[in-house]
């Protein structure tokens, strides 16, 4: 079995942030950088199939030098071999010339050393949100894809999809190959070992000039959503809070009386 999995280098959308004065970029001074969980969950998923079916796996960004560090740790935590299509600018490529460069790097591994069996992406971009590239690559190789999933079930030449419905599941069966983006939840991604991230430093990632187009977004400014702010109010301590407590409930109308 021949798996691909795609990530992006995001900062951690977990950290405070602050805009650039230019209000086009997130100020990444003082944050760190990782991938999104939805991402995270595919690599997990990618070495999860390779131990299961056997084959090879392959971990692919688009980025600068600096995104070799999202790669090396998936390469840690098992995937066999990493490709970075490097470029000084990633803030230049919007959705549809990022899946462009990825096709294009997809069509020329599938030359080069066979077709990829599955191609697995985050849902969406932890930092973006876009929902886009994994469903554009398919669209361009001609494959089948199946969005949003929390469960994969391979068979021979062919794979069940599942993605989460109200009150079940929806599943979805198609031939191989494929392409999936999955969400988080679809497993429980494992931390590399200390043997694992001794080996990534030793592995060589293979590095591509993607050829940039001319994007179909262009990109005004960002807007940093206002700080929502709370307080608490302490009741009181035992039974003395009860009072209190009750007036409460009256005046949000849970009780009455």
């Amino acid at each position: 079995m021949n798996v691909l999995v795609c990530v992006k280098r995001v900062p951690d959308t977990g950290a405070r942030f602050d805009l650039t004065d230019d209000e086009r970029d997130i100020n990444t001074r003082n944050l760190e950088f990782t991938v999104s969980p939805h991402e995270e969950c595919a690599v997990e998923e990618a070495i999860r199939i390779v131990e299961a079916h056997g084959g090879q796996s392959t971990v692919l960004t688009l980025g600068a030098d600096d995104s070799g560090e999202q790669l090396r740790e998936a390469l840690a935590k098992g995937v066999d071999r990493g490709i970075l299509l490097e470029t000084d600018d990633p803030k230049a490529w919007d959705p549809g010339a990022t899946a462009t460069a990825v096709g294009d790097a997809i069509q020329a591994q599938t030359d080069a050393n066979g077709p990829f069996d599955v191609i697995l992406f985050g849902n969406e971009a932890a930092d973006t949100g876009d929902f886009q590239v994994g469903v554009r690559v398919a669209e361009a190789l001609g494959l089948p894809s199946v969005s949003g999933i929390k469960g994969l079930e391979l068979g021979d030449g062919s794979a069940r999809a599942l993605r989460e419905a109200s009150g079940g599941w929806d599943a979805f069966d198609v031939s191989l190959p494929a392409v999936f983006t999955v969400r988080e939840g679809l497993n429980v991604p494992r931390h590399p070992s200390l043997r694992g991230i001794m080996a990534a430093k030793k592995k060589e990632i293979e590095r591509v000039q993607p050829q940039p187009t001319e994007p179909g977004l262009r990109l005004k400014r960002l807007r940093k959503p206002e700080e929502r702010t709370g307080s608490v109010e302490i009741l009181g301590e035992g039974p003395e809070a009860a009072p209190r407590v009750v007036e409460i409930l009256n005046e949000l109308g849970v009780r009455s009386g």
